[in-house]
């Protein structure tokens, strides 16, 4: 996988009933969730393991989210969280993504995150490693 491809992701997912209210449709928190997963995936793509997490015990810890719900989500839809990632300076990272409804296109929300690396448990800032994101594995 080449750089390009390793600071891209797009998950799938399906909308369940615990994501949903009454009405059926996707409780606000819910879409952090599926964002949750897809930036996962992304820093899975990007070098970093939980193993390495687990030895290393340097975590990437959100610090901001912007979030913009632009239309809802139902019960029983299947969506596509296309991320990247945006940004880098020597402490943190951006990340940006997309929530969007195949079955009809529909961009349902957009989202940047801001992430610093965190060593534990002194809750130490960690710099980003030299050459991020093409050199980036917490073991580095």
């Amino acid at each position: 996988m080449d750089y390009s491809e390793r600071c891209r992701v797009s998950t799938g997912i399906r909308v369940m009933y615990f994501d949903t209210d009454a009405g059926g449709v996707v409780h606000n928190i819910s879409y952090l969730r599926f964002i949750e997963t897809a930036r996962t995936d992304l820093a899975i793509n990007m070098g970093m393991s939980f193993e390495e997490i687990a030895r290393t015990q340097i975590h990437p810890v959100v610090v901001r989210t912007e979030i913009d719900y632009k239309k809802p989500a139902l019960l029983g839809d299947t969506l596509m969280v296309n991320g990247h990632l945006a940004a880098a300076s020597t402490v943190r990272f951006h990340v940006e993504f997309q929530i969007i409804r195949p079955s009809d296109d529909a961009l349902l929300v957009t989202c940047r995150q801001t992430l610093a690396l965190v060593q534990m448990p002194q809750g130490r800032p960690v710099r980003l490693p030299a050459g991020f994101p093409e050199s980036f594995a917490l073991g580095s």
